[in-house]
């Protein structure tokens, strides 16, 4: 266990990708991204932000990075929502492609399209209000600062 507080518990992977590699992981149970309340995913993120240069001294990382896989098709093999936080090495072998080889760069009016998409979508009074649940259905729950 590396931290811990009432909502949230970070620990060593059991397969890491490089020594040093934590998950932070919600007490309670949720299985993907879109099942956390707002006010845990925020505090489960300033949790890794707080280990993340820690693991990356403890570490002796050139890098690091955080990683969520959120469904089976995303990567996520163990369905308890959970946070990666990886340090990295050059040439350790661990890749995240970005941008992806495999993809082909769309022509702008394609963007464009999936940008108005998007902007239309997120401006959906009925999406707004689940959005707006979905934030204050949980109350703030940041842990103090001194959490040594």
């Amino acid at each position: 266990m590396c931290y811990e507080d009432a909502d949230v518990v970070a620990f060593l992977d059991i397969q890491p990708v490089n020594p040093g590699h934590v998950l932070v992981v919600p007490r309670t149970h949720y299985e993907s991204l879109q099942d956390v309340p707002h006010g845990v995913a925020m505090h489960l993120f300033e949790v890794a932000m707080e280990l993340a240069p820690v693991v990356k001294q403890v570490g002796r990382a050139d890098g690091l990075n955080i990683v969520v896989n959120s469904g089976a098709a995303a990567g996520q093999d163990v369905f308890h929502y959970h946070v990666h936080v990886i340090p990295r090495q050059a040439k350790d072998g661990f890749d995240i492609p970005l941008p992806f080889p495999g993809s082909a760069m769309p022509d702008r009016t394609v963007l464009d399209a999936t940008a108005v998409r998007i902007i239309s979508a997120f401006r959906d009074p009925v999406a707004i209000r689940k959005r707006t649940e979905r934030r204050t259905a949980v109350t703030d729950r940041r842990a103090p600062s001194s959490h040594k």
